[in-house]
């Protein structure tokens, strides 16, 4: 879907004496929520499920256990890859002073997974309220030494390159190289590699292995097998594919997934 072609819907939360409200909501899988808004900054924790967060710049996948920062005023879709729980916490701008004002996939520590569920509890957290206080306030610490998570893939801006990005994201198990690629497109292999490394800020290879981790993430919370899940990103062999998993994510993907479902 291009979300240049579409008007972003404001969806305003903000709540005079509630520096943070929540929402809390599960999806059934192939929901894309269409592309809108907030006046407030975003925590979207993923507690069950794979979804996929999209912005006129990128896009990031969130696995379980992991949450997206969103900021406020982003225009953003968020797609639901197998039947997804979503934990959302909404923050007056500019709370978390040490989050980026860009959008990010973060870890989600056992404590703050804990500080997320308790404040969905309550709905809207005031700072009036002393219980309320001391939960914001551990709910700032945690995000204060949040880690980030590489599972974004910007886009790049010109079009010859975007050429290329569109093909990929269609079939991103496309095993064509980048040369044969290039002439389809009418532009230059070296034109692209240019261009991926400067809008992008990474090679052409290392974005196309990070959109072949990213499609593999949603497969494989779709419920595919990891064999499958490899051949159709473009990996010739299973233990290619787990190879490049375990150095991007530290752990197989049985592992991964299995760690997912036990904290859910």
């Amino acid at each position: 879907m291009s979300q240049k072609r579409q008007t972003a819907v404001f969806d305003r939360r903000a709540e005079k004496r509630s520096p943070i409200t929540t929402l809390t909501h599960d999806y059934p899988a192939g929901t894309l929520v269409p592309i809108h808004f907030h006046n407030v900054d975003q925590l979207v924790y993923a507690s069950r499920g794979v979804m996929t967060v999209g912005t006129r710049d990128g896009s990031w996948v969130v696995p379980t256990h992991r949450a997206v920062w969103i900021p406020a005023k982003v225009p953003h879709t968020i797609t639901m890859s197998g039947t997804v729980a979503i934990r959302t916490l909404y923050l007056r701008p500019r709370l978390a002073r040490n989050l980026s004002c860009g959008c990010c996939v973060v870890s989600v520590s056992p404590l703050l997974r804990e500080l997320i569920l308790q404040a969905c509890t309550i709905g809207s957290l005031k700072s009036g309220v002393e219980r309320h206080r001391h939960l914001i306030d551990t709910i700032l610490d945690e995000l204060n030494t949040i880690s980030t998570v590489p599972l974004q893939l910007p886009n790049p801006s010109d079009q010859r390159a975007m050429r290329i990005v569109e093909t990929l994201k269609a079939n991103p198990g496309d095993r064509r190289p980048l040369a044969r690629m290039c002439k389809a497109a009418g532009t230059s292999k070296r034109t692209v590699e240019r261009l991926f490394q400067e809008e992008v800020g990474m090679s052409f290879g290392k974005w196309r292995q990070q959109l072949r981790l990213m499609h593999a993430m949603r497969l494989l919370a779709e419920g595919a097998k990891v064999t499958y899940a490899a051949l159709e990103t473009g990996y010739s062999t299973p233990s290619a594919f787990i190879a490049m998993f375990r150095k991007t994510l530290g752990t197989t993907p049985a592992l991964y997934f299995r760690g997912a479902a036990h904290r859910s």
